[in-house]
């Protein structure tokens, strides 16, 4: 029999004893209520509910362990512990939970696995949305509604009398919702897109029928991801990066919904649109519909093959549409030098920005007439006044919406002149994709029906235009051919090793550095001389700290009060301009510059999680290393209480598509927050050792989780 040290056989537990030598994880007992009220008392110093390290309290809180019933103690420390404390309370709220018992794990969980099990679990829920008698509530609210006629209405397309008939019937019996369902005419005009801007409203997306649970057939809106906050609809280029976050977290049929979505706007809108809301018709945003659909189609399964390659067939008809009539079509074609542009026909001021956005540009004009900017705009709007120059301003500033990259210096006045480099590398892939897809799924041969585009014209012969048009490999890789060599012609920029702009009204190559150089290697239309000089000359203009900036400090210009910063220029970075250039590495062989500049950009996200309560927001400035920005239209997804519900669309895409490029090692300094600079300071490669490497090879991608699809390079 051991016997017991002196002192000790008789030791009485002290009262309230702090447990901090636990031989067991702890498990703590919580009064949801109390402890939360605590909490904001304590360390919500700056009153916005949410605990970070702007806030100056004592950061600490004392629980007591579930095994003792509360009796022995614990301290939580520290902003990221009492932050993810905040967030579990919350959480518990939700369901209803007076008292909650919370794993010691929960609260100093791997900031990295949190964050990800969030996006996985919690945030594409937050995201998800569908039109029809369920779902109306939520898609309906339009947070950029200013309009004094705010109640609920939706636009069905000409012809869809069935779902025009259900949407009628969900107004009668929802009459709370107020629901306002009006049909689209055959003809969408400008003019007539303008005139409903004061009743705006949703537009109707795809529809699937269903056996409801008394047993009648009746519709369902296919689902849907927004980007979050006030863009609460669904939109064009977020929703392509959107679904390879929704690919990575094995949400396949949400992504492939989004596809249906985007072929029933091509069918019935003519485009797909900047996004679904009605002030939206006239304008598309940047192509990426086939890249889209054959990450969905090599993910189906492969037992249902007939089936697979008859849905690949209607979203490949689609795309040759959108392509042909959108962007081989005048006014976006621009038939001298054989590129396209961003050129949205609408009329008047965007309607859905915020009501003091034009007020610099309209003051002078009102100033001359004696009248208040809101009576001119309201002139102007209505036509009673016009002006060239204001017509010109306007035509610009949809254009540069139109381009996603709303807005920057880059394309200020000018966007509708400009041939972007990113919109026909975007095409180029566009081309290869389609040739591909016939070549090796549909026999190199596939059938459409006509599509008119300044390239092929009316075809005018006996007997009318012909009802459909053949399409071969040959035609769609000439065309990749040809759009390569306009490219490198109006583009590229020798002396400086990089791609720019073309100004088509100028006839001059512009500037203005832009990181969307990359998208050129994403598209696999730069060769390998290209871009091995992109890594030597244009890499290091772009990557800092916190990932890729959108663009030189030099290329924006000096900042002032009468010219202020813009959110896609210097020293901003975006989620979008990230992906495109891990891809764009990888496909080329340079995977140390591909996690590099990833291991920067997840870096980023991830202590802005860690230290301000789990914020995901729109974008960072890359540079001063914040998502508190002070710029136009501010940042989207910061503004919630307790917990994020969301993040941001393709902000969480991009953390998920980013973790498949971190090895262990980089996934172990992700999650304790190491500094990149520190991380890379023995790991990075000179980019003199890149400059003429013939013996780099392109990598075979993992199409799972990189989500990059393998194709042989065009070369120039």
């Amino acid at each position: 029999m051991a016997i017991p040290e002196a002192g000790t056989k008789y030791r009485r537990p002290r009262r309230g004893s702090h447990d901090d030598k636990a031989t067991k994880p702890r498990r703590f007992l919580i009064d949801v209520e109390e402890t939360q009220k605590l909490i904001l008392e304590q360390e919500d110093t700056d009153g916005d509910f949410q605990i970070t390290v702007n806030d100056v309290g004592p950061k600490v809180i004392t629980l007591g362990t579930a095994d003792s019933a509360g009796f022995n103690k614990y301290d939580i420390r520290g902003t990221y512990m009492l932050s993810n404390l905040l967030q579990e309370l919350s959480l518990a709220q939700d369901y209803g939970r007076k008292y909650v018992v919370l794993d010691e794990a929960r609260l100093n969980e791997n900031p990295v696995d949190r964050l990800s099990r969030m996006i996985r679990h919690h945030f594409w829920d937050g995201l998800t949305r569908r039109i029809d008698a369920e779902g109306l509530e939520m898609i309906a609210n339009d947070p950029k509604n200013r309009s004094k006629n705010t109640a609920p209405r939706i636009y069905v397309p000409f012809g869809e009398d069935e779902v025009l008939e259900y949407y009628k019937a969900v107004a009668v019996q929802k009459p709370h919702l107020g629901l306002d369902v009006e049909q689209l005419p055959e003809d969408i005009t400008p003019k007539y897109v303008q005139s409903i801007n004061e009743k705006p409203g949703i537009l109707a997306l795809a529809m699937t029928k269903f056996v409801d649970e008394e047993g009648e057939v009746t519709l369902k809106g296919v689902p849907f991801v927004v980007p979050g906050g006030r863009f609460n609809e669904m939109y064009g280029w977020d929703s392509y990066f959107e679904s390879l976050g929704l690919l990575v977290d094995g949400r396949l049929e949400l992504a492939k919904g989004m596809v249906d979505n985007f072929v029933y706007e091509i069918q019935h809108y003519g485009k797909i649109l900047n996004a679904n809301r009605s002030y939206y018709l006239s304008r598309t945003q940047p192509p990426f519909l086939t890249d889209m659909m054959l990450k969905v189609y090599d993910r189906l399964p492969v037992s249902l093959e007939i089936a697979n390659k008859q849905w690949l067939a209607i979203a490949l008809t689609a795309a040759i549409k959108e392509y042909l009539t959108i962007w081989m079509s005048q006014p976006r074609y621009d038939p001298e030098s054989g590129l396209s542009r961003f050129y949205s026909e609408g009329i008047g001021m965007p309607p859905e920005t915020e009501s003091t956005h034009f007020d610099h540009v309209i003051k002078p004009y009102a100033d001359a007439m004696g009248v208040s900017i809101e009576e001119y705009s309201r002139m102007y709007n209505e036509g009673e006044v016009s002006d060239p120059d204001l017509d010109t301003y306007f035509k610009h500033d949809r254009a540069v919406r139109e381009s996603g990259h709303d807005t920057t210096y880059r394309l200020d006045n000018c966007a509708a002149d400009i041939a972007t480099v990113d919109l026909n590398a975007l095409l180029y892939k566009y081309e290869v994709d389609i040739a591909e897809m016939i070549q090796t799924l549909f026999g190199d041969s596939f059938e459409t029906p006509f599509f008119t585009c300044y390239e092929i014209g009316s075809v005018s012969k006996e007997g009318g235009r012909p009802l459909t048009m053949v399409h071969t490999s040959a035609d769609w890789f000439e065309r990749a051919r040809v759009r390569q060599e306009r490219i490198n012609k109006h583009c590229w920029n020798e002396e400086r090793g990089m791609y720019f702009d073309y100004d088509t009204r100028l006839k001059a190559m512009g500037t203005y550095e832009s990181v969307t150089t990359f998208y050129t290697m994403w598209a696999g239309c730069a060769d390998r001389d290209k871009a091995e000089r992109m890594m030597v000359s244009a890499l290091p203009l772009f990557e800092v700290t916190g990932g890729l900036v959108s663009g030189t400090e030099a290329s924006r210009g000096i900042i002032t009060l009468e010219r202020p910063s813009r959110q896609w220029d210097f020293p901003f970075g975006w989620a979008p301009h990230q992906i495109i250039s891990w891809v764009g590495f990888e496909k080329y062989g340079f995977m140390d510059e591909a996690k590099r500049t990833c291991y920067r950009w997840l870096y980023t996200i991830t202590k802005s999680f860690v230290d301000f309560n789990g914020v995901v927001p729109e974008k960072f400035d890359v540079v001063n290393m914040t998502h508190r920005v002070q710029v136009e239209y501010g940042n989207v997804g910061v503004d919630f209480k307790f917990i994020p519900r969301e993040g941001f669309g393709w902000m969480n895409a991009s953390y998920q598509v980013g973790l498949g490029y971190m090895d262990r090692h980089l996934r172990r300094c992700l999650g304790a927050v190491m500094e990149p600079n520190s991380v890379f300071k023995y790991r990075v490669v000179p980019n003199e050792q890149h400059s003429h490497n013939k013996s780099i090879k392109i990598q075979p991608p993992d199409t799972v989780t990189r989500l990059v699809r393998p194709r042989p390079l065009i070369e120039a």
